[in-house]
């Protein structure tokens, strides 16, 4: 059977993976389209879940284990304007529930695996999708922004603005241990991630007008913040300080004829969870599935269902997921009518063991299992 020909557009996380994931198939040739201009750095971290972190290391061979950073315990805090209510400890003995990396270190090691692979790289700048007519599968991984999409996309999406700014940053540190943590603040909630043993990234979820109202003291605000919820009584430093707006985007039109949209493009949500990457790990592990079973069968992916069955099995748990995040954040913004009951409900759920195990196995394998 003659190879088949897959075009991947863009080269952040997401595309770049894909390429590896599929490249390892057989009768298929790959070609990744990138940008012709540089990208800047992205110094952000990111968390995956164990049964992710198994697929990426079942398709990039060269992968370093050291780049991942364990955790074996996620302490959940609700802050209340007494205390701050711990009301979820996930542990686990034997095995990690999540592994924090730093995004451009990862990125680097799959722009080698690219090479090794001998994926073809086109430079190109895309305003239109003409040249892709010559391939049979073409998937777009172009953020979220991309105008690129309008072009094949007709339904409207579930969209929100949540009228919020992600601050991220770096910060060192000389504690002795320092676990995961989620921190639901009464300003927005704020995310400890460790990657490192001296080392540990933030993503705190605040209001844009107070914001804007504090932009000039941001930083210092952060610092200050951490040290209290850290305990940490000496100065800290707050390194690759960045800030993004917040939005909610789950399409509801996966793709066109033989062109996909995956990635950022296909769904954006709230960073309360950790589950925007997981979640496309998840579609590119179904995709490469999907696409193995057609080939193996002798079945042109152009001519085949692979894009409706890849729809019909990553779309009810996007959604669900999406909007699942979505109700979490809203309970636990604050609410002084609300606050009293949510309290009483929180310090019972500690209590409950089913929750504990439920949360651990959708965090870590999805809807789908």
């Amino acid at each position: 059977m003659e190879k088949q020909r897959i075009c991947i557009i863009g080269d952040g996380l997401a595309g770049l993976t894909t390429a590896i994931a599929i490249s390892n198939l057989n009768n298929v040739k790959v070609d990744l389209i990138s940008k012709k201009s540089k990208k800047k750095p992205d110094n952000r971290t990111t968390a995956i879940s164990e049964s992710n972190l198994n697929f990426l290391k079942a398709n990039i061979l060269r992968l370093n284990k050291k780049l991942f950073w364990p955790s074996k315990n996620i302490e959940l805090y609700y802050e209340t304007k007494k205390e701050k209510i711990n009301f979820l400890n996930l542990k686990e003995e034997n095995k990690n529930l999540m592994y924090v990396y730093e995004n451009e270190k990862f990125k680097n090691v799959l722009l080698k695996e690219l090479k090794l692979n001998k994926i073809k790289v086109i430079k190109k700048e895309i305003k239109d999708l003409e040249f892709t007519n010559n391939y049979d599968l073409t998937i777009l991984c172009l953020g979220r922004r991309s105008k690129v999409y309008d072009k094949i996309i007709d339904l409207r999406a579930i969209k929100k603005d949540y009228e919020e700014i992600a601050i991220t940053g770096h910060i060192n540190h000389n504690l002795k241990k320092i676990n995961t943590s989620q921190f639901f603040l009464r300003e927005g909630p704020l995310a400890i991630l460790p990657f490192s043993k001296n080392k540990l990234s933030f993503v705190w979820s605040l209001r844009k007008d107070f914001y804007n109202k504090n932009t000039n003291k941001i930083e210092i605000l952060v610092k200050e913040k951490i040290k209290n919820i850290l305990r940490i009584k000496n100065n800290v430093k707050v390194s690759n300080f960045q800030s993004y707006p917040i939005h909610l985007n789950l399409e509801r039109k996966y793709y066109s004829k033989n062109i996909l949209i995956l990635g950022e493009g296909l769904h954006t949500v709230h960073p309360v969870a950790g589950q925007g990457f997981n979640l496309v790990l998840r579609d590119i592990k179904k995709l490469k599935e999907i696409l193995k079973y057609y080939s193996s069968l002798g079945i042109s992916i152009k001519n085949s269902n692979a894009l409706y069955d890849f729809y019909n099995e990553r779309k009810p748990e996007n959604i669900i997921f999406g909007l699942g995040i979505d109700v979490t954040h809203n309970f636990f913004k604050e609410n002084k009518y609300l606050d009293p009951l949510k309290e009483i409900i929180l310090k019972n759920i500690s209590k409950n063991d089913m929750i504990k195990r439920i949360t651990k196995i959708i965090s870590n394998q999805g809807l789908s299992i």
